[in-house]
């Protein structure tokens, strides 16, 4: 199974967890990591560029990636925050191919589906990844982010900004210096 096969958005999304029976929960199991109550500088975004499914595994292997290079050069010196969340059902139809398949299954006779998996629908620009660092730790930040967006089934764009509290924070400071 690859990913182009549920990647497009092509009906409505399917959420109805109380009619499919055992779908499996969402492989991502931490939305937000780091450090939740630190004073950051700058705030990093991976944007997406398509309107696209993107799958739990997808995510969480994007989240891997990120967190990994993060954990080992800045420690505890940031916050990361995964923004989708995946809460689409996504069913196949499985048919068996080789010798002898035509006994062993019924074709499109109740094809319903198994719920195979979970997908997150993202718009164009919506943030998957946010990383907020200090100023000194940009560039790993970016490095981190380029790395968590090979993991995702479309092209992405970075944008860096600087932290609502750090542009209040020097506001004040130039403030008090005027006075």
């Amino acid at each position: 199974m690859h990913a182009r096969n549920f990647r497009h958005v092509k009906n409505r999304a399917y959420t109805r967890k109380d009619y499919a029976r055992g779908f499996p929960p969402p492989k991502i199991v931490k939305f937000s990591m780091g450090n939740t109550k630190g004073d950051f500088d700058f705030e990093i975004q991976l944007l997406s560029t398509k309107r696209v499914q993107i799958r739990h595994s997808a995510l969480e292997a994007a989240r891997v990636a990120t967190n990994r290079i993060l954990m080992e050069k800045l420690v505890n010196e940031y916050l990361l925050l995964i923004h989708p969340y995946p809460h689409i059902i996504l069913r196949e139809n499985k048919m068996i191919f080789g010798a002898h398949a035509d006994r062993l299954q019924q074709g499109m006779r109740r094809s319903f589906g198994t719920a195979v998996g979970t997908a997150a629908k993202v718009e164009v620009d919506q943030p998957l990844i946010t990383v907020k660092v200090k100023a000194s730790a940009a560039e790993t930040a970016k490095i981190a982010l380029k790395r968590g967006s090979a993991k995702l089934p479309i092209h992405c764009k970075m944008v860096v900004t600087k932290s609502p509290a750090s542009a209040a924070k020097t506001q004040a400071e130039t403030k008090s210096e005027d006075t």
